[in-house]
């Protein structure tokens, strides 16, 4: 008979962790007696992160004292009590193996259905006392999984645990952990989960993904939990490229045209990606490392950078008074997940300053394409002397049939025209986008100050946007994910408050910063918060890809090899170090 042995609950509380603090309910314990499990949860019990825990479709989590006993004889451990797992029901029987996604089981007076395996968490590692254990309950095939609740009800250990319902296509709960998590899967499989109407919202997307790239020819990496839109790099490290062209586009910002400086062709970019330039304004100085958005056509022949001269910006400065035509740059391949994406819906491309270099690219895409699509240039300047692009953009726009066009001065000059130069004074924000008529089923495409990227995007979100259809770059250390610590001041980035390093040189380039590698470090994550370079993480065990980033130039080697190789150009920052002069996009 399977039987539910242990009913355990807990409340989030907050715990010293590595020197942060982490909100976590990861501590369960068992209660005595009935418990009332309601629909997003069970009496007496809380989840500290939300986002990638509870709600409808992981109320509660389950696992098995066969587990139990696996992983006692695995780490060695004896010490093990019901809730250790972080599950709500401990039971005998169910095993991974042989539940399948979409069964429904009747347990005291509730009913409930499968729905899900667990998300891989760095939070069980701390339970658990073992780092790896997000890693190793994947790569074992014994994650457990989640109940939805059907019908509400008490529950109580020594229960009767009754299968009612068979999951359709009968794909186990062990069968979708490794198809989302391990390398080995097929399109069928994919199209096999995707008939399951109890799988989880969440994973549905990661399939759907996953068997879209699939299709495409496009699936190095996991593009279930790492989508990338943008190809392989087409080279790795930087390369010389000649300045074959400088022109003044505005009083502040100045186009660079590159060439190949050894005469083979360039590999077109995606029109919104980036290029990295390693410049060296002074001998025996690390160089500086500056992002710039490639701001012209796409093709074989070169590539233009515009950039702003920045008060007190080495880079600008150096590239505005220092680097004359002919001169040689050292540039990365076109790299970044900013790019126009495929379709027939209308486009809007929203920007502010020198943020129109990206989005002028798409538009130059679209004109060259003679796209049928609406497309929308909504544009912010302060004045015509800092409005780069104006002659440009307008000539795209109208070679587009349904181009349609919108410009504000902040503060205009005297001799600024309203309906010749601007359309009308102030900001651009969502007011004025709504009065103009666009359409909130459009995708929009947003490049600018940090503030202006994120009053528009909260803003269009709430007039009705979905924020699918958002899609923003920031010049600038993007934003940081570290689910569950609390409490953290923001810094800028600087070099570990404990100087040491003795190994390759580290350069995080959109943060500006270059220090020197230092063992005592595990991985290139732990130097990143050591600097409070923003990053982004979940599972710190090569299983989430969460942490995945791009990859510049040098190489690293895995201190613990991830369960999937990460995209090619891409390295998991969680779990690996330097083994030479290294450059990565953070």
């Amino acid at each position: 008979m399977v039987r539910l042995l242990s009913v355990n609950v807990g409340l989030p509380r907050n715990i010293d962790w590595e020197g942060k603090t982490v909100h976590t309910g990861i501590w369960k314990s068992p209660v005595q007696g009935r418990r009332f499990v309601r629909r997003l949860n069970i009496e007496g019990d809380g989840q500290g992160d939300l986002a990638g825990h509870g709600g409808e479709h992981r109320a509660v989590f389950v696992y098995q004292t066969d587990s139990y006993r696996y992983w006692e004889k695995q780490l060695g451990r004896s010490d093990f009590t019901f809730g250790q797992f972080g599950e709500n029901f401990t039971v005998d029987g169910l095993s991974d193996g042989e539940v399948c996604i979409g069964d429904r089981y009747r347990i005291g007076n509730a009913l409930f259905e499968v729905t899900q395996p667990r998300v891989t968490c760095y939070r069980v590692g701390i339970r658990m006392n073992e780092p790896r254990m997000a890693s190793l309950l994947v790569a074992h095939h014994r994650p457990g999984f989640y109940f939805r609740v059907l019908e509400e009800g008490d529950v109580g250990s020594e229960d009767e645990i009754v299968k009612v319902a068979d999951g359709p296509m009968h794909m186990t709960v062990a069968e979708a952990d490794a198809l989302l998590y391990l390398s080995a899967h097929s399109p069928d499989q994919l199209r096999r989960a995707l008939k399951i109407p109890a799988l989880s919202p969440g994973w549905q997307a990661s399939f759907r993904t996953m068997l879209e790239k699939e299709e495409d020819g496009l699936s190095t990496g996991n593009a279930g939990l790492a989508p990338t839109h943008e190809p392989p790099p087409a080279w790795p490290g930087f390369r010389q490229l000649r300045v074959s062209q400088m022109d003044r586009e505005s009083s502040s910002v100045l186009s660079f045209v590159l060439t190949p400086a050894d005469g083979q062709p360039l590999s077109p970019a995606l029109p919104g990606q980036f290029v990295v330039l390693r410049l060296h304004p002074k001998e025996y100085v690390s160089p500086l490392l500056r992002n710039y958005s490639l701001s012209g056509p796409q093709n074989a022949d070169c590539y233009r950078v515009s950039i702003k001269r920045e008060a007190n910006g080495a880079a600008s400065t150096y590239l505005h008074t220092q680097v004359q035509r002919d001169d040689l740059l050292e540039v990365s391949a076109p790299r970044g997940n900013f790019t126009l994406l495929p379709g027939d819906g209308s486009v809007v491309l929203l920007s502010a300053g020198v943020g129109a270099t990206p989005v002028l690219a798409m538009l130059h895409r679209l004109a060259a394409e003679s796209s049928q699509r609406e497309v929308w240039w909504l544009y912010g300047a302060r004045n015509s002397g800092d409005h780069p692009f104006d002659k440009e953009s307008r000539d795209l726009l109208q070679s587009l049939q349904h181009g349609r066009s919108h410009i504000r001065y902040s503060r205009p000059l005297p001799a600024d025209r309203l309906g010749a130069n601007f359309d009308a004074p102030g900001h651009l924000d969502v007011a004025a986008i709504e009065t103009l008529g666009v359409p909130r089923t459009a995708h929009f495409y947003l490049c600018g100050p940090t503030t202006f990227i994120s009053d528009l995007t909260a803003g269009l979100v709430a007039w009705g946007v979905d924020a699918a259809r958002v899609h923003a770059e920031t010049f600038g250390p993007g934003g940081s994910m570290t689910p569950g610590v609390i409490g953290a001041t923001a810094r800028p980035p600087h070099p570990p408050d404990t100087l040491g390093g003795l190994g390759p040189l580290v350069s995080f380039a959109r943060s500006n910063l270059t220090v020197a590698w230092d063992k005592r470090f595990q991985s290139l994550l732990e130097l990143a918060e050591a600097c409070d370079v923003p990053v982004r993480w979940a599972c710190r065990t090569g299983v989430c890809h969460t942490c995945e980033t791009s990859l510049i130039s040098g190489t690293v080697n895995y201190q613990l090899e991830p369960l999937q190789a990460a995209a090619d150009g891409h390295i998991l920052i969680c779990c690996c170090q330097p083994n030479d002069e290294l450059v990565v996009d953070l």
